[in-house]
């Protein structure tokens, strides 16, 4: 019989105790939970948020009266915990021993959250200083194009000084022809 057909026909929840061979995989008695790092940083960014609310302080603080409360005034025979209250030690040390790890987990979290925030301000800025810088730039050219532009008033000055010349060019061959000149007209 082949080694194949052997195999085949074991039963799978029977060991095999060959060690060159694998172990037949066993029927799972829970289901196996698989979390992305993403999903189980979301979820102890849940409960970090929430271990910092009122409403989980309240609870705590209610739950661990309750428990000293029961512990203290119940019949010797329910009580569960005496005066030390070990067990409720235990119990909030397990709380704080899985607490601590989430918390961190979450601020790291968000510390990178804020270090790509930081690098996108970053970049933001610099876009921002780069279109600054060319615009200023752009500015200056500008300024540097209109002086060398005729304006408006420049225009006007010129136009008056030569009109005033021409005025008394008419008025120094008036005094030669002995002919009055015609009356200067100022348009502006």
């Amino acid at each position: 019989m082949s080694e194949r057909a052997e195999r085949r026909s074991t039963p799978r929840n029977v060991r095999s105790d060959k060690l060159d061979q694998p172990q037949e995989k066993r029927a799972r008695v829970l289901p196996r939970i698989t979390l992305t790092q993403e999903a189980f940083g979301v979820l102890s960014e849940k409960f970090a948020r929430f271990m910092g609310t009122a409403q989980f302080l309240i609870g705590m603080t209610v739950f661990v009266a309750a428990w000293i409360a029961w512990n203290v005034l119940a019949p010797p025979g329910l009580i569960f915990d005496e005066f030390p209250f070990i067990f409720l030690t235990l119990m909030l040390s397990l709380q704080a021993s899985y607490a601590a790890p989430l918390i961190l987990l979450a601020q790291n979290r968000q510390a990178d959250r804020d270090r790509v925030a930081l690098e996108q301000d970053r970049a933001r800025d610099e876009r921002n200083l780069a279109d600054t810088e060319f615009l200023t730039r752009e500015v200056a050219s500008l300024r540097l194009a209109l002086r060398e532009q005729a304006t408006r008033d420049f225009v006007r000055s010129e136009l008056r000084s030569l009109l005033d010349e021409l005025e008394d060019r008419a008025l120094l061959r008036g005094r030669d022809d002995d002919t009055p000149p015609p009356p200067a007209q100022h348009t502006e």
